[in-house]
């Protein structure tokens, strides 16, 4: 019988090596990317990299649609879980650009320095502050200060209007090194902050996540795709360590 031993150990490896290599948890190509290196964390055809907030797999109401990552609230009456779309891997100093497309009235947001803690943190705005993404024409929420297209919501308006109305492209670029952190909204620079010292402490005090004591003291995190529910679009998702 020792003789059958040595084939059903390598088949059972060869299984549990196939089984890491089809797992969403797999190094993306950012894990071992040098500094200053773009490389995409959306592959254009699948969720690869990509999970639902606080769960150990799966795209929920998320699906790929013409190379863009989609949420679409229809798949949520099939049955399907709605839940923030978060990366795998966190990031500390990084550059992040992306497109994003809002359907009429639609809310969405980029949000970033998430700790995917779901026991401590039910919520990735818990902990990430958000860039947010809005039809400013069509949705309430553009009615209240810093909470338009573009702003570091709830912390820090625009500086200037940029966003496009709802159903075109948007280009989007988060910046953040060592503290700073730059918003742009194509290609204009809209916010600038900097964050964890004692005005940011300010800045949160005076919001709506002031009774949040995880929110924005995370120096790196995950980057997440928020469902609000509304259909929203995001694609060409690129980013490099700074």
């Amino acid at each position: 019988m020792k003789r059958f031993i040595l084939p059903v150990l390598t088949a059972a490896v060869l299984l549990i090596c196939q089984s890491f290599k089809n797992s969403s948890f797999m190094k993306s190509p950012a894990s071992d990317a040098r500094p200053g290196t773009w490389v995409p964390l959306f592959d254009g055809k699948t969720t690869s990299g990509w999970h639902s907030y606080g769960k150990m797999s799966g795209a929920g109401a998320w699906k790929v649609d013409e190379g863009a990552l989609h949420l679409d609230p229809a798949l949520k009456k099939e049955g399907a879980e709605g839940g923030d779309l978060v990366t795998d891997e966190e990031f500390d100093n990084f550059d992040l650009k992306l497109e994003w497309k809002i359907a009429a009235k639609g809310n969405s947001g980029i949000i970033f320095y998430v700790n995917e803690d779901p026991e401590k943190y039910p919520q990735t705005y818990n902990t990430g502050p958000e860039m947010q993404v809005l039809d400013n024409n069509g949705h309430p929420d553009a009615k209240i200060h810093k909470h338009r297209a573009g702003d570091l919501y709830d912390l820090v308006p625009c500086s200037k209007e940029t966003v496009k109305p709802a159903g075109e492209w948007n280009s989007a670029e988060i910046v953040s090194k060592n503290g700073k952190l730059d918003l742009y909204l194509n290609g204009t620079k809209v916010v600038s902050t900097t964050l964890w010292d004692d005005n940011w402490k300010k800045l949160v005090a005076g919001s709506k996540f002031a009774s949040m004591p995880g929110f924005g003291t995370f120096k790196s995190g995950k980057i997440a795709l928020q469902d609000h529910g509304d259909e929203v679009w995001y694609r060409n998702i690129m980013i490099r360590k700074l």
